[in-house]
């Protein structure tokens, strides 16, 4: 490994993904890298752990949804495990998957059915009962080594920070979207009722609990129906 190289190749992966202009966009950029600078890696997906619902999001290739569908089924796995760990288990290399079946006795052999060989996880994130991971995979027995390691590592460290960036934003716009909304619903409502502007955000907040529809929904329907 030519890390002065791979150093490089990370710095412009850091610019690359702090570019992208959504979620989703950065996403796919993640995995696309890990396919591209982590050696011997085939297909690359994040793996977002809902408790015990599994979801796949921007993956390179079917093999990381069949794994992700695999572990859901069964409610066993490496995702599985690292999610459950007390310890926040941020890093896990399983270098052949043939070996592993006193471990993950259903998943193990399942898994390697579909074409997995050997695969790396690694923590992006944890939140509440979420968690989300980057999954590498390969298809050949003992193909991720330490050094391959320490470069998914690094890799997930830059990604995790972008990650978190590009949810951060996307929070923040979607509050003000919703603070805008909430404010021309307040206003139709102050209209129509002869309201006062505490009146109206209490007419939205009281029909929001007693529905159980989000204050941001109640909104939308306003500004699109003029009522609920």
């Amino acid at each position: 490994m030519d890390w002065g190289h791979f150093a490089q190749q990370m710095a412009s992966m850091a610019r690359d993904l702090l570019a992208q202009d959504s979620v989703a966009a950065t996403m796919e950029r993640i995995t696309a890298s890990a396919t591209e600078l982590v050696g011997g890696c085939e297909a690359a997906g994040i793996l977002v752990l809902h408790d015990s619902h599994v979801e796949t999001l921007a993956p390179t290739h079917q093999l990381a949804i069949d794994s992700d569908e695999l572990q859901e089924r069964l409610r066993e796995g490496p995702c599985f495990d690292a999610a459950r760990s007390s310890y926040g288990e941020r890093v896990f290399r399983i270098a052949d998957l043939t070996a592993e079946h006193q471990r993950w006795p259903a998943y193990a052999p399942q898994a390697r059915e579909l074409g997995v060989g050997s695969m790396m996880g690694f923590l992006l994130y944890t939140e509440e009962q979420d968690f989300g991971a980057l999954n590498l995979y390969s298809r050949e027995p003992g193909t991720f080594t330490a050094t391959s390691e320490t470069a998914g590592w690094l890799l997930a460290s830059h990604a995790a920070v972008a990650f978190s960036a590009a949810r951060t934003h996307a929070q923040m716009e979607q509050a003000i979207a919703t603070r805008h909304t909430v404010g021309e619903a307040m206003g139709i409502l102050m209209g129509a009722r002869h309201l006062t502007e505490e009146e109206a955000f209490d007419v939205l907040r009281r029909y929001s609990q007693q529905e159980n529809v989000k204050l941001r929904e109640v909104a939308r329907r306003i500004c699109e129906q003029g009522t609920f």
